[in-house]
């Protein structure tokens, strides 16, 4: 660390810096981000562009009397070595070690659990309202990326902001990216407003003239009033924040931290809630990322020299894209839809190889799901390629503007399962027991890249309605040589006569196989089967199981509403004799440590099940 941030322990510490202090201290703040990142992977760019503005506020607020809501909270790097935890840095994202994002359970100056985008504003305003009612005169800013502001929360959270009467600040961090650039309406209106350096100026001057004219009794000052709005709309176009209720003031230099600091010391002052838009830019400090700021959004480990990221390899959301692209090089009825994870999603060369089928909504996933039903009822064939976590946020729309219409959309569903050192926020765990419940519904979770290619022909090709392929972060895992992959909607694998049947879907097929393996060499042989179309779950693979003396179903998924529990159910229902055990992921969220990990915590690695197996089938 370097010489001013060792003696950095709290907020407070920064007020006794000179401007050249602080200035260095970002410059050392930076380097130590760099170097995390580059051994633990996580946020790079986005951390890299707030340094100054997070100095600025822990400067002038004064946490957790005050509240600092981070949208995503993937920017909350240097938040946390301000607040007291510098010293665990080195632990982000890894187990046991700090969250990647915001977490009151690690301090009292995280005042909200944040991960997904969009979501600041709302929970800023919830804050400020209790502390209203508890006459707690503390402030609350909400500090909110302009890739956020194209999610419709953030306007249902501005819509009702703008009525609050005071200590409300919402910062608009704009640095014109989300995780892939920006698109739309507001990355231009945003833009406008950027390129007009004189607004605020102009603003200024025009206010303070209009504000000192002087009155002569109540008529005359109504219609001055009325010709001092008139002259200003005549002057200067407001904004849309201004029309929401806010008072405007910027843009700014978000780098410029002398200058952030007396911006936000006299926004303190504002007696109305204000929006303050600062310009910053991703990766800020380190070339290759202020460069290429999508490619180190999120990060591998990497080599600080050259930049290089130490992941190599094909994966299955490359797998995905390439996959898609020659599907819609045959047929011009294929869509490609985004949520601002052109880059994440696979979909970089699909876009380059057919732009009139490619669309980026924005962090609108809600927006995507629906208006690929439009395509659908218009003919085409769209699919929405997102992560399994974010798809949560559009269950209404799959089942209200999708499946009940029984439209031709595909859902391929990246990041499903356990995700590793994201975290709680960011698990694929839900989306099979969320989907499954929907009529009209088909779900593929292939174990290889091979399978995917496959399943994902199925799903927009041979099966009504709505579709969903669902499959894992990073590449495939272990395949025996005597696994023939086949795509039919089951397959079975190993011993025929087994007395044990193992049943399992997706990534973890692979730790089945290993564990098979194992058990083999204790005296125990396992037959699997191996779903491929989780639901509707075929009955014949149900039936392969009626024989068997013990069931055994492992599911990288929970319990509620999952596979496993469904497909124990048809069993019973089959008046299956044998006895049964669910090892699934109960009722709880799952912390960041890296998939390996989290896997052999649940009891879902190789180890974990022949251990289950042997201790379950042995009593």
């Amino acid at each position: 660390m370097g010489k001013i941030l060792d003696c950095i322990e709290s907020p407070r510490d920064l007020r006794s810096l000179t401007m050249d202090e602080l200035n260095v201290l970002c410059r050392e703040i930076r380097q130590e981000i760099i170097r995390t990142v580059a051994k633990n992977g996580g946020h790079l760019a986005s951390n890299l562009g707030v340094v100054e503005l997070t100095v600025a506020l822990h400067y002038v607020f004064d946490v957790p009397f005050d509240n600092i809501v981070w949208d995503v909270g993937h920017q909350s790097y240097t938040h946390k070595i301000l607040t007291g935890r510098k010293k665990q840095l080195c632990t982000i994202r890894t187990q046991g070690g700090l969250s990647g994002y915001p977490n009151p359970k690690e301090s009292d100056c995280d005042p909200f659990h944040s991960g997904h985008s969009s979501t600041s504003i709302s929970v800023a305003l919830g804050l400020a309202n209790a502390k209203n009612l508890h006459n707690d005169p503390g402030h609350v800013v909400a500090v909110i990326g302009d890739g956020a502001l194209t999610g419709g929360l953030a306007y249902e959270g501005l819509n009702n902001a703008g009525r609050f009467p005071k200590n409300f600040i919402v910062i608009l961090n704009d640095n014109k990216m989300s995780i892939s650039k920006n698109v739309g309406s507001i990355a231009r209106y945003l833009a406008h407003i950027r390129t007009q350096p004189g607004y605020l100026k102009a603003k200024g001057t025009v206010e303070g003239i209009l504000d000192h004219l002087p009155v002569l009794g109540d008529p005359i000052s109504n219609v001055l009033q009325k010709s001092k709005t008139l002259l200003k709309q005549a002057l200067y176009k407001g904004t849309l924040f201004e029309d929401m209720g806010f008072a405007y003031y910027g843009p700014y230099d978000g780098h410029d931290v002398e200058q952030m600091i007396s911006v936000l010391q006299s926004a303190k002052e504002i007696n109305r809630p204000v929006l303050l838009h600062v310009i910053t830019a991703k990766g800020k400090g380190y070339t290759f990322a202020e460069k290429n700021p999508d490619a180190f959004h999120g990060v591998s480990c990497f080599d600080i020299k050259t930049g290089e990221s130490q992941a190599s390899g094909e994966n299955f959301s490359k797998v995905f894209g390439k996959s898609l692209s020659a599907m819609a090089k045959k047929d011009e009825r294929i869509c490609a839809i985004t949520a601002a994870m052109e880059s994440g999603t696979g979909l970089v060369g699909f876009h380059k190889a057919f732009p009139d089928r490619f669309f980026d909504v924005g962090i609108a996933e809600e927006h995507a799901v629906t208006f690929a039903g439009g395509l659908a009822a218009g003919g085409m064939l769209p699919v929405f390629a997102v992560y399994s976590s974010f798809l949560q946020r559009s269950i209404d729309q799959v089942i209200h503007d999708a499946a009940l219409q029984n439209l031709k959309v595909t859902l391929a569903i990246d990041r499903a399962g356990v995700v590793g050192e994201d975290g709680e926020t960011h698990q694929g765990l839900f989306d099979v027991s969320l989907l499954s419940a929907i009529p009209n519904m088909t779900i593929f979770s292939p174990a290889y890249h091979e399978e995917l290619e496959l399943l994902l022909h199925q799903a927009i090709y041979e099966c009504p309605g709505v579709t969903a392929v669902r499959y894992p972060r990073g590449g495939q895992l272990y395949q025996p040589e005597n696994f023939t992959i086949t795509g039919n909607s089951f397959d079975e694998y190993g011993d025929t006569e087994a007395p044990v049947v193992l049943v399992t879907y997706g990534r973890i097929f692979s730790m089945a196989c290993l564990a098979a393996k194992k058990l083999q060499k204790e005296g125990i042989s396992v037959r699997i089967i191996k779903l491929n179309r989780i639901h509707p779950v075929d009955p014949q693979a149900v039936s392969a199981c009626m024989n068997a003396r013990h069931t055994f179903f492992f599911e990288e998924g929970v319990r509620q509403g999952g596979v496993g529990e469904h497909f124990l159910y048809l069993m019973y229902q089959q008046n299956y004799a044998g006895k049964t055990t669910l090892q699934t992921v109960e009722n709880r969220f799952v912390k960041h440590a890296t998939m390996r990990q989290s896997l052999a915590e649940l009891g879902l690695d190789s180890e974990g099940m022949k251990n289950r197996i042997q201790t379950e089938y042995l009593k």
